[in-house]
């Protein structure tokens, strides 16, 4: 007798390309904030060397610029998700991967959200909940129309399904 081997593939969709410049902008503001105190710094400070502030101004500058360049990058290859008639299937993270599998009869709630940066790219996130201790599956970065549309196939999903949601 041979046991036969799943594998687990990766998710089919993947967020909008337009979550490329969502993250970067996100991450930008982030970065802009952490310089802000050391610009000041270098202004404020009148005495001694410049030195010590073009130093760590110069360390600064290189991680943001490589965490500019390589974080949205990374996030859009691993970010994916999926929904089909049986289950919710996403795919998350960047330093740390996760993926997690929520089967329609477990669905309890399926919500949209559209932050203010996010409602300038044009992106929305969806977050489905279930009765699962680890919490809810949450999709990031879709286009605002596909958002809409996954919400609605899934609540139609979820109002078909014979499970309790529990």
């Amino acid at each position: 007798m041979t046991a036969d081997v799943v594998r687990l593939r990766p998710p089919l969709h993947r967020a909008s390309p337009r979550a490329l410049w969502y993250w970067a902008a996100r991450a930008a503001v982030l970065w802009v904030v952490l310089l802000a105190p050391q610009a000041a710094w270098w202004f404020i400070d009148g005495d001694g060397s410049r030195l010590p502030h073009l130093v760590v101004g110069a360390v600064w500058l290189v991680l943001a610029a490589a965490h500019l360049l390589v974080m949205p990058q990374w996030r859009y290859r691993v970010h994916r998700w999926e929904a089909t008639d049986t289950a919710v299937y996403t795919q998350t993270g960047w330093l740390s991967q996760e993926r997690r599998i929520a089967p329609i009869s477990r669905v309890q709630t399926v919500d949209s959200e559209r932050g203010p940066i996010e409602q300038l790219f044009k992106l929305a996130n969806v977050t489905v909940t279930t009765a699962s201790a680890a919490g809810p599956l949450k999709i990031e970065g879709l286009a605002a129309k596909v958002a809409d549309q996954l919400v609605a196939d899934l609540t139609a999903r979820v109002g078909q399904s014979t499970g309790d949601a529990t």
